[in-house]
């Protein structure tokens, strides 16, 4: 039996136009599904439906019995706060309340007699719902996710609170996992390191992202919410672009056929006269059916039209950086002795972890912010637009028109003026949704708000600070081509991968220690040129400590203490010791074999009901391989 199946599921908020238009699938163990579609398809509001927070208009949802359900939101809730080991725990549906309950009480000044008898009682009720245990797994589970034990969720970075409450998701141990953008707002490595958890997740997921390289390497089915319909793909996304490639080809082929039709139709039905006197009723009817047809027809989601106005060739140097150092308040310094020289259609990618200094540096190369030492000097000519993470530059209470055109009704886009209604449909926006305020609009709209804004002007130098954070992949791929055909100089931050490689040149990389590396190309170009860490220092090992010891004691004519002497191996543990490479090399052989089946997505599609007990036999070869290992060390130091 499936995890979860829909049955003709409508949802419409209202509209006429439904959101989604009476759709069905299904859900089974072990799969990881990306669900995509434009902005505004109805991705989220899906989402919400499986999970039970929002209620379908129609149709009906279908779970197996004591089928566990967890979602992480595209969205930080603004009013959540707490102890974060409490946030995470309140994902525990046995007994998140009475632990959190317990921490705050017993972190308590305690000399109020009352509230030590609440604390007992807390601990036996605790006792009573196996809480020591819960509490073990909300340690184990912060730690595995690099989670700060101490510290309030509400002073975190924004990607530490994603991470946080991802945990609270995963502390359930659900069977199906709701992930809505969790990369939003993760640098790469965090990327890189929620990729990898959620390739060994043996639960189902189903997830949303903007993230190319991150759908490439999870995938294995693709959802598509297009118009209202949802369509099934299976396989991985090369497999889903190339078939829906040839659908869309397909579909305009027969929408042209249809339409031809239509319009012979309409052209016998005005000859009036010739058609009464054939008294060709049926024709009739035919027409008037062809016309619904037509009228029901849902057209293809519009792109967005693009365009930068160039402001003209700047100067041959853009900024010539020269041992430049910075940093806040007398720390440690984020740049040292940095030098750069930017030249007239350079397009520079900024790479580093949250917190690293890669809005600092962009800041230091506009002369935003003054260095503590070095000099930034800026060519001539230079037409500057910034483009910034934090959306700063939209007024939330304004409407959207007023936002771009500052109270007027035209803009001048390319010397040419132009009603602002009209400019804003080419980034989407439909005459009604501009006088709307920011405040009501989503993330990804807001972005192309931005973008109209940015590109309602001329510039020859374009900076952005995160500019693919909520984007749909078809109007990030439009604003990828756009910029790999601006001739001006681009400064780009950003933690998408795929963008990296196919927009930039060269990459600025902040590693660590006020040191700012510059490479050739983009992210993947980067991974191959980066300095390698020097290798550690192997640890001797226990036996060969003893030996040394021995040795010693030797030389000085001392005899070890006898708590020092290692016994000898029985021979029982002799034979373990010699057998346990080879079984281990199997169990690994074993667990290589389940990977490569679990990352291919024919498994899915030939072999689905295979995929959960794939998952529970990886479970299985983890807990053999440690205890190998164990022993293997154990039996190696003694002999």
């Amino acid at each position: 039996m499936a995890l979860i199946s829909i049955h003709e599921l409508s949802l419409a908020f209202g509209s006429r136009v439904p959101l989604l238009d009476q759709v069905g699938f299904e859900i089974d163990a072990g799969e990881r599904i990306a669900l995509l579609g434009r902005n505004g398809a109805g991705k989220s509001s899906l989402m919400k439906v499986l999970g039970g927070e929002l209620a379908a208009d129609g149709g009906r949802i279908t779970r197996k019995p004591s089928t566990r359900i967890a979602r992480l939101s595209q969205e930080v809730p603004q009013d959540l706060a707490g102890e974060v080991t409490d946030v995470v725990a309140s994902g525990l549906p046995e007994a998140g309340d009475l632990l959190a309950a317990y921490h705050r009480l017993s972190h308590a000044d305690l000399s109020d007699p009352a509230d030590l008898a609440k604390l007992e009682a807390l601990q036996h009720q605790l006792e009573a719902v196996g809480g020591w245990h819960l509490e073990q797994r909300v340690e184990a589970v912060m730690s595995k996710l690099q989670l700060p034990d101490r510290g309030r969720f509400e002073t975190l970075s924004g990607g530490l609170k994603r991470r946080v409450l991802l945990a609270r998701a995963l502390i359930s141990e659900p069977d199906l996992l709701l992930l809505d953008e969790p990369t939003n707002h993760l640098d790469i490595p965090a990327i890189e390191w929620l990729q990898e958890l959620l390739r060994s997740w043996s639960g189902a997921l189903l997830f949303v992202t903007h993230d190319r390289a991150f759908l490439r390497a999870l995938a294995t089915r693709i959802l598509e919410i297009d118009r209202g319909i949802l369509r099934d793909w299976p396989g991985d996304y090369a497999r889903f672009l190339e078939r829906k490639e040839h659908e869309l080809a397909v579909e305009a082929e027969q929408n042209a056929r249809f339409d031809k039709k239509l319009a012979q139709e309409e052209t016998w039905i005005r000859q009036g006269i010739k058609a009464r006197r054939t008294r060709n009723e049926g024709r009739v009817r035919a027409l008037e059916r062809l016309r619904e047809e037509r009228k029901a027809r849902r057209q293809t989601a519009g792109q967005a039209r693009l365009r930068i106005d160039d402001a003209g060739r700047s100067g041959k140097r853009v900024i010539v950086a020269k041992h430049v150092s910075f940093a806040y308040d007398g720390g440690e310094p984020l740049i040292d002795d940095f030098s750069t020289a930017l030249i007239r259609g350079d397009k520079v990618g900024i790479l580093g972890p949250n917190g690293s200094g890669k809005t600092t540096l962009l800041k230091l190369l506009l002369s935003q912010l003054e260095v503590d030492q070095g000099t930034v000097r800026h060519g001539t000519q230079l037409e500057i637009a910034y483009f910034d993470q934090h959306r700063d530059q939209l007024d939330e209470q304004r409407s959207v028109a007023d936002n771009v055109a500052d109270g007027n009704d035209r803009v001048v886009v390319s010397g040419q003026p132009r009603h602002v209604i009209s400019y804003l449909q080419d980034f989407l926006f439909p005459p009604e949704q501009t006088r709307s305020p920011v405040s009501s609009l989503s993330g990804g709209e807001r972005n192309r708000l931005l973008l109209a804004r940015l590109f309602a002007r001329s510039f020859n130098l374009l900076v952005m600070d995160e500019p693919t954070n909520d984007l749909d992949v078809e109007t990030l791929e439009l604003l990828e081509s756009l910029l790999v055909s601006f001739e001006g100089t681009l400064l780009l931050v950003s933690h998408d991968r795929a963008f990296l490689d196919n927009v930039v040149t060269s990459t600025l990389v902040m590693e660590g220690g006020g040191r700012v590396g510059e490479y050739a190309g983009g992210y993947s170009d980067w991974l191959q040129q980066r300095p390698q860490p020097a290798p550690k220092p192997r640890a001797q090992p226990k036996a060969a400590e003893k030996k040394a010891a021995k040795s010693e004691g030797a030389k000085s004519g001392r005899k070890p203490p006898r708590a020092d002497r290692p016994r000898k191996l029985s021979y029982r543990e002799k034979q373990d010791l010699e057998a346990l490479p080879a079984q281990i090399e199997a169990l690994e052989t074993e667990q290589a074999g389940l990977h490569a089946r679990l990352a291919d997505p024919e498994t899915y599609r030939r072999d689905g009901d295979a995929v959960a007990s794939h998952q529970r036999r990886l479970a299985e070869l983890e807990e053999e391989l440690r205890v190998a290992y164990e022993r293997w060390e154990t039996l190696e130091a003694l002999g």
